[in-house]
């Protein structure tokens, strides 16, 4: 299920929060995607970033992903990080029977209710992070029920004309260019092929 951007002051207060915390725009957010998990469901392992050339044509890639837990589990039912590098956190969690099977292969955290997690599924020079892959673990006792907000690098509100990459998405950007910051910032004013920078018109990179 998905709660539509400023569906009432509830989920417009949400969406405040979470741009204040991410320091990302609220334009830059998808819809919120509810989600349940009863015994035995799972999410597998996967990355929040995009692979392929038709999802980021609207917003780019997902930036940061903000996890909210909605409710208390009884048992299992973690997020996991699989690829997460060592550290004495990921130790001591190998030694933690409080956490599923599952939760003690990376570092992980509980659902409780109330609780949000935020993590960035690209490195800050926009290159996707291999670390970010993460899943859901089985839940083993009772019922999980989560709240997801996927962050973009660009708005996700923006339609994209008959341009396509080649435009500018910012109203600076003819004055940044003239600035040098075509050169001086490539990665935000003309960025790569899998992931278009918002200055490419003025850029003359297209």
């Amino acid at each position: 299920m998905f709660i539509s951007k400023a569906k009432d002051p509830i989920v417009t207060g949400i969406e405040e929060k979470i741009a204040t915390w991410t320091f990302l725009p609220k334009e830059n957010g998808e819809d919120i995607q509810v989600l349940r998990y009863e015994e035995g469901q799972k999410y597998e392992p996967h990355y929040d970033y995009f692979s392929d050339k038709v999802n980021i044509v609207r917003g780019g890639h997902r930036l940061a992903t903000v996890l909210m837990y909605l409710s208390d589990v009884e048992k299992g039912g973690e997020t996991v990080f699989p690829e997460a590098e060592e550290s004495s956190r990921r130790r001591s969690m190998a030694a933690d029977n409080s956490l599923s099977e599952c939760a003690r292969k990376g570092i992980a955290v509980k659902p409780r209710k109330g609780d949000a997690l935020l993590f960035f599924s690209l490195h800050p020079n926009a290159i996707p992070d291999p670390m970010s892959l993460h899943g859901g673990c089985p839940v083993i006792e009772g019922e999980k029920w989560s709240a997801t907000k996927w962050v973009h690098v660009d708005s996700f509100d923006k339609t994209v004309g008959s341009e396509g990459h080649c435009a500018n998405h910012n109203e600076n950007c003819e004055r940044w260019a003239a600035l040098g910051e075509c050169t001086k910032n490539p990665e935000y004013m003309v960025g790569s092929t899998d992931l278009p920078g918002s200055c490419r018109k003025s850029c003359k990179a297209c």
